[in-house]
């Protein structure tokens, strides 16, 4: 008897006590799970921020949610916004256990965890792509083209800096690794529960990812082209590992460099900035898709027995 390896986007059916209608069912949990646990991280946040600043200082926070919930300027509207967002991590792994679809693994590789040392093998390259993007955006192209990608003028205090940097440093982690096992993790592995072919189960998820983003059209198509980048990578890795780190390092990057400029938005997307992303986006695909050649990781699950070989056998037999 042999076994027909399964894709990452494909592990759902390899579960026993798979049904078409879990994905659909663990959806709803997660949509129910994340209002509740998002709710009560703002409502926790503001109760503490009332109790230490008053109501003023509270009204002031959540203005500032609702006007620039991304405002890496101001680390309480930050901290307020990250933290909500990071509560997709644990909704859809609950929710993804709780409709029966298999350990809390499953979404994370083929193997059914983390694999550290490839996550880690996964670093350099998402560094490179840093730094083309930063060299591109901030040196090459203004000269060029006479149209400035920076931010100008530093307005943001020292110590408010120092405050943003730590929110940063403490919650995109968490916020960029939720949104990587939402739309990278439990989207693909339900879409492709029921649809074979892998584009379908990395183009949708990644519609959905930049709808998620209330940024401007150049914003949303710049979020897309490294969604499909991630989704790619996923499928093609088996795992979830590079796109984290890739997911991880861009926003810490991105909130650090605007935290120095109040009034900048992080939705404030251009045509300049789209090209920059098509550009680099690829070198960092290629870099992970070399290093994991060499890193003799598998991309796909032993999964369960072929059929055909199992009729075979019974036949033989």
């Amino acid at each position: 008897m042999t076994t027909a390896s399964v894709e990452y986007h494909r592990l759902f059916r390899t579960l026993p006590r798979w049904r078409w209608w879990r994905p659909l069912l663990a959806a709803v949990i997660g949509a129910v799970l994340y209002w509740v646990f998002a709710n009560a991280i703002v409502l926790g946040i503001f109760a503490v921020l009332r109790a230490v600043g008053g109501q003023e200082l509270t009204s002031t926070v959540a203005q500032g949610v609702q006007d620039d919930p991304l405002d890496a300027s101001r680390p309480l509207v930050l901290l307020t916004t990250l933290a909500s967002i990071a509560t997709l991590l644990p909704a859809a792994l609950l929710a993804t256990r709780l409709a029966g679809l298999g350990r809390l693994g499953q979404l994370s590789s083929v193997t059914g965890r983390l694999r550290w040392r490839w996550m880690l093998r996964t670093l350099p390259a998402a560094l490179v792509l840093m730094v083309l993007t930063v060299g591109l955006s901030y040196l090459v192209l203004p000269p060029l083209t006479g149209q400035a990608i920076g931010t100008g003028p530093v307005t943001t205090p020292t110590g408010t800096i120092v405050w943003s940097a730590l929110v940063i440093l403490l919650l995109v982690p968490l916020q960029a690794s939720a949104e990587e096992y939402v739309f990278r993790g439990f989207a693909m592995q339900a879409l492709g529960s029921w649809i074979v072919w892998p584009a379908v189960a990395i183009v949708l998820p990644t519609a959905l990812f930049a709808l998620s983003h209330a940024y401007n059209p150049w914003g949303m198509l710049d979020v897309a082209v490294f969604g499909v980048a991630a989704a790619w990578l996923t499928w093609r890795t088996g795992g979830l590992e590079a796109a984290i780190v890739g997911h991880v390092l861009n926003n810490t990057v991105l909130f650090l460099l605007l935290a120095p400029f109040a009034g900048t938005e992080a939705s404030d997307g251009s045509p300049l900035g789209l090209a920059v992303t098509v550009v680099c986006t690829p070198v960092w695909m290629w870099l992970v898709t070399r290093a994991f050649r060499r890193s003799g990781e598998r991309r796909s699950s032993p999964g369960l027995p072929d059929p055909g070989t199992v009729h075979e056998e019974a036949r033989v037999g």
